[in-house]
C-alpha cells in the first residue's frame, strides 16, 4: 500500500470501511437468497428433503474447510504484501493459491467419494432421509473442485480490495441456482422435474459457472500468465507463512463444523420430534443467515484492512480499525436484528407448511437472535485476527467454546434436563457469550500483531 493510500484511509476511515463492506453485504444477500430458494423448493417437495438439505449443507461446509483455510491464508499474505508494496509477491501468491485450489479440490473429491457412507453413518441420518441425503452428498463431492476455485478466487479479489468481483460471481450464482432450482426441482419453465435431484444439480451448475467467471476475470487482469506461477524455490519459501496462517484456520473450521455436525447428531437423536427439529434448525439457519450478511461483510473488511495496515507497518492503526468496524457492526446489526424479529412468524411460514417444524424454527431463532451481539463480536474480531495471520487464537478459542462448552451443554440440556430441542438452542446461546468475551479480551490486550508476515524492503521480491 502506498503512503498516499494509507493516508486516504486514515483521513476517511468510515468511508473506507463502507466502500469495502457494502458490496460484500450485497454479495451475502444474494448468498442468502440462494439458501432461501433451496430451502423453499426442498420444503415444497417434502420435509425429509428439507431436513436432508440442512444436514448436507452443513456437511458441505465441513468438506470445504481446507478451501476456507487457504482463503484465509491468501487474504493475510496478499493483503499484507500489497500493504507493503510488494506487488510481484502479490502476483505470485495469487498463482500459488490458484494451484492449491485446483489440486486440493480434486484430491478431496477422489478421497471423499469412497468414504461418503461413513460420513452419513456418523451423522446418524434417520432411515427415511437416507436415500435423499446420500444423493446430495455424492453430487456435492463432485462439486468440490469448482467450489474450491470459487472460494479461493473470491478471497484473492477481496485481499486485492477488488470487492465488486465476488459480488458479480455471486449474482451469477444466484440467478442460475434459482432458475435450475425451480426448473429442475419443481419442473417449472418446461424443464424436467427431477425433484430433490434437481436441487442438487442446481447447486452444482451455479457454483461451476461462478468459478469459471472468476477465472476469466483473473485472466483478463493478467494474473493467469506464466509470471504469476513462481518457480518451485519461491513456492518453498512462500508456503511456510501461508501454512502458518492456514493450518490453524483449517483446524478451527474442522473443529467448528464437526461441532455443528455433532450438534445435528444430538438433535437427530432426540427422543421426540427429531425430524421436525432438524427441519426447523435448517429453516432457522437460513433466516439467521440474513443477519450474518452485514456481519460477514464486516468480518472480511476487518481482515482486509488489518492485513493492509500491518503490511504498511502500522499495527496501532490496524487495531483502531478493528474497533471502528466492531462499533459499526454492533450498532447497525443489532438494530437490524430487532426489525427482522418482527417478521419471523410470516417468514417461517413461507418456508414450511408444517406447524411443528415452524414452531421449532421460531424457538431456534429466538435464542440465536438473542445471541446476535455476541455472535457479531466473535465474527468481526475473528476476521481481524485472520487478517493479521493470528488464526491460532481463533482456533483455540472457538474450538474450546464448541467442544468444551456448547456440545456437552447441548446434550445435557437437550437430552437429560429439558428433553427437547430448546435445550440445544440455549447451549448455543451460552457458548456464544463465552466465546465472544474471550476474543474481545485477546484483541484488546494481547499482542496479536506479532503474527504478521515480516516483509523485505525489496519490492521486487
Amino acid at each position: 500500500m502506498t503512503n498516499t493510500l494509507t493516508a486516504d484511509m486514515s483521513r476517511a476511515p468510515y468511508r473506507t470501511i463502507w466502500n469495502l463492506a457494502w458490496p460484500q453485504v450485497l454479495m451475502m444477500l444474494f448468498h442468502f437468497l440462494i439458501g432461501l430458494t433451496d430451502v423453499w423448493v426442498a420444503g415444497y417437495i417434502n420435509r425429509e428433503v428439507q431436513a436432508s438439505l440442512g444436514i448436507i449443507s452443513q456437511s458441505l461446509f465441513f468438506l470445504l474447510v481446507v478451501a476456507m483455510a487457504v482463503a484465509n491464508g491468501s487474504v493475510a499474505a496478499i493483503s499484507q504484501s500489497l500493504g507493503a508494496g510488494l506487488f510481484k509477491r502479490v502476483k505470485r501468491y495469487v498463482g500459488l493459491c490458484i494451484i492449491l485450489a485446483g489440486l486440493l479440490g480434486g484430491i478431496f473429491t477422489i478421497v471423499g467419494l469412497p468414504l461418503k457412507d461413513l460420513l452419513l453413518l456418523a451423522l446418524q441420518v434417520p432411515h427415511e432421509m437416507r436415500p435423499v441425503t446420500e444423493y446430495f452428498m455424492e453430487v456435492y463431492l463432485y462439486l468440490l473442485p469448482p467450489y474450491y476455485l470459487l472460494i479461493i478466487t473470491n478471497a484473492i479479489f477481496r485481499a486485492r480490495k477488488q470487492v465488486m468481483y465476488p459480488l458479480y460471481s455471486m449474482i451469477l450464482t444466484t440467478v442460475i441456482n434459482t432458475i435450475l432450482d425451480l426448473g429442475l426441482g419443481l419442473g417449472w419453465f418446461g424443464m424436467p422435474n427431477l425433484g430433490f435431484k434437481g436441487v442438487a444439480w442446481a447447486t452444482f451448475g451455479s457454483v461451476t459457472a461462478a468459478a469459471a467467471l472468476n477465472m476469466i476475470i483473473l485472466s483478463s487482469q493478467g494474473l493467469l500468465k506464466l509470471e504469476s506461477f513462481a518457480p518451485w524455490r519461491w513456492m518453498k519459501r512462500a508456503m511456510p507463512y501461508l501454512f502458518k496462517v492456514a493450518w490453524p484456520s483449517g483446524l478451527m473450521q474442522i473443529v467448528w463444523h464437526s461441532g455443528y455436525l455433532v450438534l445435528y447428531a444430538i438433535t437427530a437423536a432426540l427422543p421426540w420430534h427429531a425430524v421436525e427439529s432438524l427441519a426447523g434448525m435448517a429453516i432457522g439457519l437460513r433466516i439467521e443467515a440474513l443477519l450474518f450478511l452485514p456481519a460477514f461483510a464486516f468480518n472480511t473488511t476487518a481482515a482486509i484492512l488489518i492485513g493492509h495496515y500491518l503490511g504498511a507497518r502500522q499495527p496501532e492503526e490496524a487495531k483502531k480499525f478493528g474497533f471502528r468496524i466492531l462499533r459499526i457492526g454492533l450498532i447497525s446489526i443489532t438494530l437490524f436484528s430487532f426489525v427482522v424479529w418482527q417478521f419471523i412468524g410470516p417468514w417461517v411460514g413461507l418456508l414450511t407448511r408444517d406447524a411443528t417444524v415452524a414452531a421449532q424454527a421460531i424457538c431456534y431463532l429466538k435464542w440465536n437472535m438473542l445471541a446476535i451481539p455476541f455472535t457479531l463480536i466473535s465474527m468481526i474480531l475473528a476476521g481481524a485476527l485472520n487478517g493479521a495471520g493470528a488464526t491460532l487464537y481463533n482456533m483455540i478459542i472457538m474450538g474450546a467454546a464448541t467442544w468444551l462448552l456448547r456440545l456437552p451443554l447441548a446434550y445435557g440440556l437437550g437430552h437429560v434436563y429439558m428433553e427437547n430441542a430448546e435445550g440445544i438452542w440455549i447451549a448455543m446461546f451460552c457458548s456464544q457469550i463465552v466465546q465472544s468475551s474471550i476474543l474481545l479480551y485477546v484483541f484488546t490486550f494481547k499482542n496479536w500483531q506479532r503474527f504478521a508476515m515480516i516483509k523485505s524492503r525489496n519490492g521486487n521480491r
